[in-house]
């Protein structure tokens, strides 16, 4: 994995948010989003770019996946291996920030493909967490829970964003996801906007920034 773009604080740093990407993109991509509709003082912004691999929905081409997908659909045909394999690599993000902060002022994110790696890779993580957020993606393995949540988040603040009219993961993959963690774990919402695709909106950055800035005040 290439080094990650890292966004420094304004003034001390306390507090930290690791974000994936989504499919076929870098951790540019999200840097300036992190940077400005995000910033928050004290809190660094790490955006990790993903391997570039074949990805066998887009017909073999190689681009940079956080694991490969062979259906938008069929979730039991998943790239386990990949899965957690990216997890792995989140998990050494995680700890490497520990040498900073404490891991309950770590934050773990993502959109699309990367948030799938995020909710999995914060609700198995065997520290406490800041938070979880998760944006237009779903619960990967998710038949893996909740045996394979970590009791260290099983209280974590989550957050899941999803727009109504995403037709590359549709809407109601992400509230089933929703459900599933909920039913095992209560500290999760959901919100939902109308007219918003496979995108983001101001909307649901601003939910995410209040969402940050709330689990920091409470800490």
């Amino acid at each position: 994995m290439s080094p990650p773009i890292i966004i420094q604080p304004k003034g001390a740093h306390k507090a930290s948010v690791i974000f994936l990407h989504g499919l076929g993109d870098t951790g540019h991509g999200w840097s300036q989003v992190m940077g400005e509709d995000l910033n928050l003082d004290h809190v660094k912004f790490i955006c990790p770019t993903a391997p570039t691999i074949p990805v066998t929905i887009n017909m073999g081409m190689r681009m940079p996946a956080w694991y490969d997908i062979t259906s938008l659909s069929e979730f039991d045909k998943e790239d386990k291996t990949g899965i957690m394999r990216s997890v792995s690599q989140v998990h050494q993000l995680i700890a490497e920030e520990e040498k900073s902060v404490p891991s309950d002022k770590i934050f773990v994110g993502g959109f699309s493909q990367g948030g799938a790696v995020a909710l999995y890779s914060g609700l198995t993580y065997t520290k406490p967490l800041a938070g979880i957020v998760g944006l237009s993606c779903y619960l990967p393995l998710n038949t893996e829970y909740p045996a394979a949540a970590a009791a260290e988040n099983s209280s974590t603040p989550m957050i899941m964003c999803h727009g109504k009219a995403d037709v590359v993961v549709d809407f109601r993959f992400g509230q089933m996801s929703f459900m599933k963690i909920r039913g095992f774990h209560s500290e999760v919402e959901m919100k939902a906007y109308e007219n918003m695709g496979h995108t983001s909106c101001p909307q649901e950055l601003l939910d995410v920034k209040n969402f940050l800035r709330k689990q920091l005040a409470d800490s």
